[in-house]
C-alpha cells in the first residue's frame, strides 16, 4: 500500500467500499438480536457474518486485533489470514462493538473495522487502555494523558476561545471514573456519559453534529487502536497508555511487541501508515443511523474513511434480501 500509481489508487478506493459491505454484513446479522437480552448471541451472529463477507475481498489480510487468541476465537482471531488473495494488510475489527447495548436495544452499537499495511497497527493486548482524545483543528499537544481533566479542559477551552462550561466531555459511565467526572464537573464542563462503545466515543470528538468535544477515560485497548485508526483518517488527536493489571498481562504484552510497559501512545503509534476505517450502525447514535429492518429487506447507514485521502463517506444502503446472496442474508 505504499506506492501508488492510478490502478493501485482505484484498488484502494475499491477497497474502502469492501470494507462496508464487510461492517454491513456483521450489522445486519446482529439486528436481528436488537432487543432480545442474549448478548453473546448478538456477538456472535455478527462475527460469523464479518467472517464470511472477508472471504469475498481481495486482500491478503491479518488479524492483528480480534475476537482473542486462536485457543479463544473460533474466527478472527489474532493471527488468523483472512482474505482471497491480494495486498499484504493488518486487519482490526470488532464486529459489535456494543454487544450489551445491543441486547438491551440502546444507542450507538456499531461493526468496525480497520485496514491497515502491514506492521502499522498497535498489537494491544485485551486489556484496558487510558485515552484522552480531540478533534481536528487544534494546536499539536493541545491535551496530555498526564494532565488533570480541569487543566484539559482549560487548555482546550482556550484554543477553541470558548468557556470551559461551553466543553461537553465524552466517557464512558464506570464508577472506576467517578473521580474524573467529578473534576470536569467541578470544572464546569458537562458530561456525556456512555454505556458503552469508546470507538464510536472517540470518533465522535471529530464529528461537529456530536457536539462532544474531549473525550477521556479508559476502555478497551484494541477498540483504541481501533478509534485511533478512525481519528487518523478523519482528524483529531489522540494519546494511549496501557493499563496492566498483574506481571501476567504484562508479559503477554512483551510477546506481543510492547517493549515500555508505561509508555504513551500517540496516534500515528498506534495507526501508522496508509489507513482505511469503516464502521455500520446497528443501533442508533449520534455518529450512525442504526439498521432500519422491513419485509425483505434492511437499510444500514455506514461511514467509511481513508487516512490517505481524508475522505469521509457516508453511505446508506438498501438491502433486498430475495436477490442477496446466502452469506449475506442475515
Amino acid at each position: 500500500m505504499a506506492d501508488y500509481d492510478a490502478s493501485t489508487l482505484l484498488v484502494d478506493r475499491n477497497l474502502a467500499l469492501e470494507l462496508v459491505r464487510v461492517t454491513e454484513a456483521a450489522a445486519l446479522a446482529a439486528s436481528r438480536w436488537i432487543g432480545r437480552g442474549d448478548k453473546n448471541a448478538a456477538d456472535g451472529a455478527a462475527v460469523d457474518a464479518m467472517r464470511k463477507a472477508f472471504d469475498t475481498v481481495a486482500i491478503s489480510g491479518t488479524v492483528v486485533i480480534g475476537e482473542g487468541e486462536m485457543d479463544e476465537a473460533p474466527m478472527l482471531y489474532i493471527g488468523e489470514k483472512i482474505g482471497l488473495g491480494g495486498p499484504e494488510v493488518d486487519i482490526a475489527v470488532d464486529p459489535l462493538e456494543g454487544t450489551s447495548i445491543t441486547a438491551k436495544g440502546g444507542p450507538n452499537a456499531i461493526a468496525t473495522v480497520a485496514l491497515a499495511e502491514r506492521g502499522g497497527f498497535l498489537h494491544a493486548p485485551d486489556i484496558y487502555m487510558d485515552k484522552v482524545a480531540v478533534g481536528p483543528g487544534l494546536p499539536e499537544g493541545i491535551v496530555h494523558l498526564d494532565a488533570r481533566p480541569e487543566e484539559n479542559l482549560r487548555e482546550l477551552a482556550r484554543a477553541k476561545k470558548c468557556d470551559i462550561g461551553d466543553l461537553l466531555v465524552c466517557t464512558l459511565d464506570r464508577d472506576r471514573h467517578q473521580d474524573m467526572i467529578a473534576a470536569c464537573r467541578k470544572a464546569g464542563a458537562r458530561i456525556m456519559l456512555l454505556g458503552d462503545g469508546d470507538v464510536a466515543g472517540v470518533i465522535a470528538v471529530s464529528q461537529p453534529s456530536t457536539g462532544v468535544d474531549i473525550y477521556m477515560g479508559s476502555g478497551g485497548a484494541p477498540e483504541g487502536v481501533l478509534a485511533a485508526a478512525a481519528l487518523r483518517c478523519i482528524g483529531g488527536q489522540m494519546q494511549g497508555r496501557l493499563m496492566f493489571e498483574n506481571e501476567e498481562q504484562v508479559s503477554r504484552a512483551r510477546e506481543m511487541g510492547v517493549t515500555d510497559p508505561k509508555r504513551i501512545y500517540g496516534i500515528y503509534e498506534m495507526a501508522r501508515g496508509n489507513v482505511m476505517f469503516a464502521a455500520t450502525g446497528v443501533t442508533g447514535g449520534p455518529m450512525l443511523r442504526g439498521v432500519q429492518r422491513s419485509a425483505g429487506g434492511a437499510m444500514t447507514h455506514s461511514i467509511v474513511m481513508r487516512s490517505k485521502s481524508g475522505t469521509v463517506r457516508y453511505v446508506e444502503a438498501h438491502h433486498n434480501f430475495a436477490r442477496k446472496p446466502a452469506a449475506f442474508v442475515a
